[in-house]
C-alpha cells in the first residue's frame, strides 16, 4: 500500500506560477543546497514499497483499487543527448500548461508530469495534492556519466524545476563505449538508480509509464540507457516503458556508434514496450525545410516573436546558430503531443496503455515511426494555416517523418492519429476514408486505426497531428545499421576497447547482430505479403 504524503502546510503560496512570454522562472529552493540523499531503510522494505506502487495496466490504483482519473509518468533522461532533449521538454511543458492553466491551480493535467511542493517543509513532507501551485518539481530522473550537461541545466533557468535528489552524475564519462556505460556504470550505480526510481514512483498516485530518452550512438545513452530498461522491467513490471531513441546518422562523428547502436538494439528488442526511433538526419532535414519557408518570402510568412517550440530563446537567428536546439525541440514536441490526450480533455481520448495495446501486435515489433504536422507548428514562423486535409496527407509523407522512412509505400501493421485542437470527429473519419485506398495494411488488420482528439491545441496554433505508425518502413534503418556494424566488425576494428571491459565478450556482438537480423527477417516476412491479394492469403483453419 502506498502512502501519498500530504503536507500540513499545504496552503496557497505567493509568487509567480509560470513564466511570462520570453521568461523562465526558477522554482523551489536552490538545488545547490543538497540534503542527505536517503534515510536508512532495509532493502526488503524498499522492494516491498516499490512493488506496492506498481500500477496495473488497467489503471488500477494501488491506493483505492479504483480506476485512476489521471495518471502520472516519469521521464528518465540519460546521457548528453537525453538530458538536452529532456531540458527542452520540461521548458515546453511548463509553457504549454501556463497557456492552459490561467488560474494557477494544481490540477490533474499538471500532475501528470509535475509535483507541487511546499519548499518551506524539509524533506518529502511538502508535497501538495491540490490548491494553488507553490513550487513545481519535474517527475524526472537525470543521469549522465559526465557532469557538463547536467551542471549546465542546474545553472540554467530551469534549475529549480529538478529535485536535487533525483540526479546521478559521474566525472569520467563512458568514452563512447557501450560496454563502459552498460557493464561498468550499470553495476556501479544500480542501487542508486533504483532508489531514485522508487522515490519518483512513491510520489505518483497512479504511475503508468516511464519515458526513457537517450541516444544510441554514445556510451552512456546507449549503454546505461539500455541497462536502465532491464532495471525498470525487473522492478516495475506493470509500468509501461516508452523509449525515445535518437539513432546516429551515416555521417556521425562517433566512429564506434555502429557497435554501440547494435548492442543497444538487442536490449531495446527485449526490454522496451514501445520505441520511438528518431533520426538526426531527418530532424536536420525538417529544420532545413522550415528554413526554406522562412527565407522564401512567401506572402504571410513572418517571424513570430514568441514560440512554444524555440524554448526560452525566441529568435530564428539563434536557431540558425544552434540547430541542435531546434532539433531537440522537435523531439520534445513529439513527447508533448504523445501525452496530450492523457493530460487534457478531449472528445476522443487515448491513453498511453492504448498505444501499446493497439499498435504493437507482436512483442518485438514495437518500433513506431512518428510524424508531426503541420511542420510550421514546429517553427518560429507564422504562415497562413493550411487546409486541414493537407495536414492529414502530410502525416503520411516521407518529408514529415522523424526517421528516414516512406510509410506510404510500405506495409502498415497499425496506425494511430493523435489530433490536437479545433478538429471534429467527422474531419478525422473523412480523412481516414480518403487516405485508406492509398495505404496498404496487413491482411489481418485492415481497419488498424486508433484515433484521439484532444481539445487543447499546441500553444499559438489552431491544430496539429501526431501520427504513429507500426510500419515496415523502419526496416531500412535497421539494415543500414547492421551494414555499418559489419564493416567494422569484419575487421575487428576497435573491438579491443570493448573486450577489455569485465563481463564483455565477443559473443555479445554476435548475439546482438543475430537479434537485429532476426528483427529484420520479421519485417521481411511481412513485406513479402504486400503483393498478395487479401483474399489469397492463408487463413486459419478451425477443426470441427
Amino acid at each position: 500500500m502506498v502512502t501519498v504524503r500530504r503536507s500540513a502546510l499545504a496552503q496557497p503560496c505567493d509568487g509567480k506560477l509560470f513564466p511570462e512570454p520570453g521568461e523562465v522562472l526558477s522554482y523551489g529552493s536552490d538545488l545547490r543546497q543538497r540534503r542527505d540523499l536517503r534515510s536508512p531503510r532495509p532493502l526488503g522494505e524498499l522492494r516491498s514499497c516499490a512493488r506496492g506502487i506498481q500500477r496495473r495496466r488497467g489503471f488500477l490504483s494501488a491506493l483505492s483499487g479504483q480506476r485512476c482519473s489521471m495518471t502520472q509518468s516519469v521521464i528518465v533522461q540519460v546521457g548528453q543527448c537525453g538530458n538536452q532533449i529532456g531540458c527542452c521538454f520540461w521548458d515546453l511543458a511548463l509553457r504549454e500548461h501556463a497557456a492552459v492553466n490561467q488560474k494557477g491551480i494544481y490540477d490533474e493535467a499538471i500532475s501528470s508530469f509535475f509535483r507541487n511542493v511546499d519548499t518551506r517543509v524539509v524533506g518529502d513532507g511538502g508535497s501538495i495534492s491540490k490548491g494553488k501551485i507553490c513550487s513545481l518539481k519535474a517527475r524526472a530522473v537525470l543521469i549522465d556519466m559526465e557532469e557538463g550537461v547536467v551542471n549546465e541545466i542546474l545553472q540554467g533557468p530551469l534549475r529549480d524545476v529538478f529535485d536535487s535528489k533525483q540526479l546521478i552524475t559521474d566525472i569520467s564519462g563512458s568514452g563512447n563505449n557501450w560496454a563502459v556505460g552498460h557493464k561498468v556504470f550499470g553495476s556501479r550505480y544500480q542501487e542508486e538508480i533504483l532508489e531514485k526510481l522508487r522515490k519518483s514512483a512513491e510520489h505518483c498516485d497512479c504511475l503508468q509509464c516511464f519515458f526513457v530518452i537517450h541516444s544510441m550512438g554514445g556510451g552512456t545513452g546507449s549503454g546505461l540507457g539500455t541497462y536502465l530498461l532491464k532495471v525498470l522491467e525487473d522492478e516495475f513490471p506493470e509500468v509501461y516503458r516508452f523509449v525515445t531513441s535518437v539513432y546516429p546518422s551515416g555521417e556521425d562523428d562517433v566512429i564506434t556508434s555502429p557497435y554501440n547502436s547494435i548492442l543497444a538494439m538487442k536490449e531495446l528488442n527485449e526490454h522496451a514496450d514501445c520505441v520511438l526511433p528518431i533520426d538526426n538526419q531527418s530532424l536536420f532535414d525538417i529544420i532545413s525545410k522550415i528554413d526554406l519557408v522562412v527565407n522564401s518570402g512567401k506572402l504571410g510568412t513572418t517571424i513570430k516573436p514568441k514560440s512554444l517550440v524555440t524554448s526560452s530563446a525566441g529568435t530564428f537567428k539563434k536557431w540558425q546558430e544552434k540547430p541542435f536546439d531546434a532539433m531537440n525541440n522537435i523531439v520534445a514536441n513529439l513527447l508533448l503531443s504523445l501525452t496530450s490526450s492523457a493530460r487534457f480533455e478531449g472528445s476522443l481520448n487515448m491513453d498511453l496503455n492504448e498505444i501499446s495495446m493497439n499498435l504493437v501486435p507482436f512483442p518485438q515489433l514495437h518500433y513506431l515511426v512518428s510524424s508531426l504536422t503541420p511542420l510550421y507548428t514546429l517553427a518560429d514562423v507564422n504562415v497562413p494555416p493550411r487546409r486541414l486535409d493537407q495536414m492529414f496527407s502530410d502525416a503520411f509523407s516521407k518529408d514529415h517523418q522523424l526517421i528516414r522512412a516512406d510509410p506510404k509505400h510500405s506495409l502498415y501493421l497499425a496506425c494511430a492519429l493523435m489530433v490536437r485542437g479545433n478538429v471534429q470527429i467527422s474531419d478525422l473519419r473523412r480523412n481516414i476514408e480518403r487516405l485508406k485506398p492509398s495505404l496498404q495494411f496487413v491482411s489481418w488488420n485492415q481497419e488498424g486505426w486508433k484515433t484521439s482528439l484532444c481539445s487543447v491545441p499546441p500553444v499559438g496554433h489552431s491544430h496539429s497531428l501526431l501520427a504513429l505508425a507500426n510500419n515496415t518502413c523502419v526496416k531500412p534503418t535497421f539494415v543500414e545499421l547492421r551494414e555499418r556494424f559489419l564493416r567494422l566488425y569484419k575487421k575487428k576494428a576497435h573491438l579491443h576497447h570493448y573486450l577489455q571491459i569485465e563481463g564483455m565478450e565477443e559473443s555479445c556482438f554476435t548475439e546482438a547482430e543475430s537479434s537485429l537480423s532476426a528483427l529484420i527477417r520479421e519485417y521481411n516476412q511481412l513485406d513479402a505479403t504486400k503483393s498478395m491479394p487479401v483474399e489469397d492469403l492463408p487463413r486459419l483453419s478451425v477443426a470441427v
